[in-house]
């Protein structure tokens, strides 16, 4: 029984555990853009997109890889034009500088618009391609690369049949209802280090990625910034120094559309560098063996899965703080605490930075990275010492398990009015 459970959270973390290149939103749209393209015969003459209103936040103001440009119009530009469509979230992994320049021609000719779509779904995107004559469209809807419908000349050639959930995400809501955090850390702490080496990527992925922003030619140079007052004498060095900086630059790089993948987590890079980067750091910085490194990597990856599972797929709440208390998990073990003092660092991160908003993706979205990797870090020497938020304080509870599910119920419940709202102060912006 045990080996199936593990058998079933292995494939889990395969499976929300991916590279992808650039953020996942405009990548979605690029992905429909290019398969409804690949089926398009002849000239392509226009692209238009219809996306919720969550992809529309989270796509309005972030770099799309290779192009220079931020926004939804030249991701759906570029994607039509140059993408693989076999890709998933690496469809834009070849484009070239001609393609760039097609894209933005298209653009300027008008061809290309984006609209908000009225619907409930929090992801979604239908994107339709034209000749002129034929038109086709590719609906992604409920995670980034799911095709739910393609339509050639409004006839249904494709439909997803939504009346049972696959298999994979069955056995993904049905393992958490019956697991805890104690169970991710028993896997994660147990498991053959064989069965858990592809974790070791996400080290790889990342770690590229914040040795490029550092190089400080990305966004709001967070992590070259700390770096740079080091040398000035401003601040010291050490692991929060190393840790804010390094996994910053990360996100840095991502954020303003490097051409290098970031490994995701939960259909996020962000989330995927906050769970990761700060691991990784801390493993540098105490000198871990591979195979404690990898158990870490593990456990923070996996417990960010599994306090994510909990929640609407895109909220107000900013994913990199839970997927950071995911990282407090892995920095405490690699820093010998037991899993009680787990439970209290992840407990501690929720009465820190839950609550902190997700408006939309953008270069700033480094700053919250790097709070979350400090506020990590604090709960994690918090917790060492045996001190963290009790279940007298707020919104947590005396269990780690209940406390993660308080969360969910503020991020899926009060905070959807707060995401309306969100969206509403970003439109009247752009407008």
């Amino acid at each position: 029984m045990k080996e199936q459970v593990w058998d079933k959270l292995i494939n889990i973390t395969k499976k929300e555990v991916v590279p992808a290149l650039g953020c996942t939103e405009p990548v979605s749209v690029a992905l429909a853009a290019a398969i409804a393209a690949e089926k398009l015969t002849g000239d392509l003459k226009s692209v238009v997109a219809y996306v919720s209103p969550n992809l529309m936040k989270n796509g309005m103001g972030v770099g799309v890889p290779g192009t220079g440009m931020v926004g939804l119009p030249i991701a759906a530009a570029v994607g039509s034009i140059a993408g693989d469509a076999e890709a998933e979230l690496e469809v834009l992994k070849n484009i070239t500088d001609d393609d760039v320049e097609s894209a933005k021609q298209f653009l300027d000719s008008g061809s290309v618009s984006v609209h908000v779509a009225d619907i409930s779904q929090a992801l979604y995107a239908e994107v339709m391609v034209s000749n002129g004559i034929d038109t086709v469209s590719v609906t992604i809807a409920d995670s980034h690369t799911q095709v739910v419908q393609i339509k050639e000349n409004g006839i249904t050639t494709y439909i997803r049949k939504t009346d049972k959930v696959s298999s994979c995400e069955e056995e993904t809501d049905n393992l958490f209802e019956e697991l805890s955090a104690r169970d991710i850390y028993d896997f994660s702490v147990n498991v053959s280090v064989e069965d858990i080496e592809f974790i070791e990527k996400a080290k790889e992925l990342n770690d590229a990625l914040s040795q490029e922003g550092l190089s400080g030619h990305y966004g709001l140079q967070i992590g070259a910034t700390f770096l740079r007052n080091v040398e000035r004498g401003l601040l010291s060095g050490g692991l929060l120094t190393e840790v804010l900086a390094r996994t910053s630059s990360a996100s840095d790089a991502r954020m303003d559309g490097v051409m290098k993948p970031a490994m995701s987590n939960s259909g996020s890079g962000n989330q995927g560098i906050a769970a990761t980067m700060p691991v990784v750091v801390t493993a540098d910085y105490l000198n871990s063996s591979r195979e404690k490194t990898l158990r870490a990597l593990i456990m923070a990856n996996l417990m960010a899965i599994y306090i994510k599972s909990y929640q609407n797929k895109l909220s107000a709440l900013c994913g990199a703080t839970t997927a950071s208390m995911g990282a407090a998990a892995g920095i405490t073990y690699l820093m010998g605490g037991s899993y009680k003092q787990i439970s209290y660092a992840v407990s501690s991160m929720i009465g820190d930075i839950a609550g902190i908003i997700c408006d939309g993706a953008k270069t700033s979205c480094a700053m919250k990275v790097s709070s979350s990797a400090g506020a990590a870090v604090k709960a994690s020497l918090m917790a060492l010492d045996d001190i963290h938020v009790s279940g007298n304080e707020g919104i947590v509870a005396d269990d780690v398990d209940t406390s993660i599910r308080n969360l969910s119920i503020l991020a899926n419940g009060s905070m959807i009015q707060t995401d309306v709202q969100i969206l509403d102060i970003m439109v009247r912006k752009s407008a």
